[in-house]
């Protein structure tokens, strides 16, 4: 008897897989004469529709995107990539990447094994190669590349990040302009909106004024307002992001979270500037990925969005926390003289995007944190490589 329901059972399974296969071909042919969506078949069906996209790609019917991701390597491109990978099997992804110090090719190892994924090694201020890569087609370009680093900004190395963030997002207007790219997402940072004070009751949204203080910050709201130029001028389909700090896997080790951990596995002394009262909005990288995700797909051009987790977090707080979750002692910290032009306080809202878009954070600092810094943990080989190829490796571990 048995044997008898699981004979039955795999005849019904196949007449549904075949009654399927012939839904998704009618379908196919009607969206083949442009009379029905991709969306509206992954409703007919209650198929995702990312699913839909790849079946009809296999089937020839939709031609697969190609993203090219500029600054790829870097801490939240090599996620974003990861991201895209994960979620888009019909997607072809370009790292176009000049691997400065911060980048790390090394992130990418697992995505090399993937056919949809090559990298190119570029400078976004040469036009003459971002032109080859045009050239063979390219459906939207997301930009991360960009110099980062407040405290390599301010001691000297200013010029560095005008090339990059000014004279290189510049470059890429102008092939989204002269390719007639179809969509350009520039990511930037809520530094460029100034500081708050640590007891005022005002936050930053995105029609409020740029007021940067640091060099990296200035540059970064240069190349912002040429991109806001080159859609009021020119029409060209951009559209700007505004983050709060990020952290996660795959963070240089310069940057505030990862610099405390590694300190803290080595029993060395976790430097907090000032009092240590400076407040940032924390966002794990995964949630931004997935911001940045909405608003390729969904955004509108012309438009700047605001992306953060509405989880303001004082310095001394993040480096109590790391102590703790590790089992060290709190005297450890070591307060240090306050970084010049250091900003007291950023508090940016995130509404637009979720009002506008739908997007929310998943992870809450409390429950992303234990994860980063069992990824660091976990990864010690990640940081020596880092420790080869970067000679100021010592100030920062």
């Amino acid at each position: 008897m048995q044997d008898y329901f699981s004979q039955e059972e795999n005849e019904l399974k196949k007449s549904l897989s075949s009654a399927l296969a012939e839904k998704i071909n009618l379908l196919a042919k009607l969206y083949g004469e442009k009379k029905i969506t991709l969306d509206e078949i992954a409703l007919i069906l209650g198929i995702d529709r990312n699913e839909i996209e790849l079946i009809f790609t296999q089937k020839g019917l939709v031609k697969k995107k190609k993203i090219l991701v500029c600054g790829g390597a870097g801490f939240i491109g090599s996620n974003f990539i990861y991201h895209l990978l994960e979620k888009y099997p019909s997607y072809e992804i370009i790292n176009y990447d000049v691997l400065t110090y911060a980048a790390n090719i090394e992130n990418l190892r697992a995505a090399e094994k993937n056919p949809n994924y090559k990298f190119i090694k570029g400078d976004i201020a040469d036009y003459e190669k971002l032109e080859e890569i045009a050239k063979e087609g390219i459906n939207a370009i997301v930009n991360f590349a960009a110099e980062t680093a407040v405290g390599r900004s301010v001691h000297g190395k200013a010029a560095d990040f005008i090339h990059s963030n000014v004279v290189g997002t510049h470059t890429l207007l102008e092939i989204v302009k002269n390719f007639k790219i179809p969509r350009f997402v520039q990511i930037s940072t809520d530094e460029v909106y100034g500081t708050v004070g640590l007891e005022e009751d005002r936050q930053f949204f995105e029609d409020s004024p740029f007021l940067p203080n640091v060099p990296y910050a200035a540059a970064k709201a240069g190349g912002d307002l040429m991109c806001r130029a080159y859609y009021e001028t020119y029409k060209v389909p951009v559209i700007v992001t505004h983050c709060s700090n990020n952290y996660g896997p795959y963070q240089h080790p310069e940057k505030l979270i990862p610099h405390f951990i590694f300190r803290a596995l080595g029993n060395k002394s976790l430097p907090v500037h000032g009092d240590g009262r400076h407040v940032r909005d924390w966002i794990y990288v995964r949630d931004h990925c997935e911001a940045i995700d909405v608003i390729l797909h969904k955004g509108e051009f012309g438009e700047v969005y605001n992306i953060a987790a509405d989880s303001e977090k004082p310095t001394i707080e993040i480096a109590r926390l790391i102590l703790n979750l590790l089992g060290k002692s709190a005297s450890l910290i070591n307060y240090v003289p306050d970084r010049p032009g250091n900003d007291r306080r950023y508090s940016i809202s995130a509404g637009k995007v979720g009002n506008e878009l739908g997007w929310f954070p998943s992870h809450t600092f409390e429950e992303a944190m234990p994860k980063t810094i069992e990824w660091y943990q976990h990864n010690v080989d990640w940081i020596e490589r880092i420790k080869e190829k970067d000679e100021e490796f010592v100030n920062y571990i």
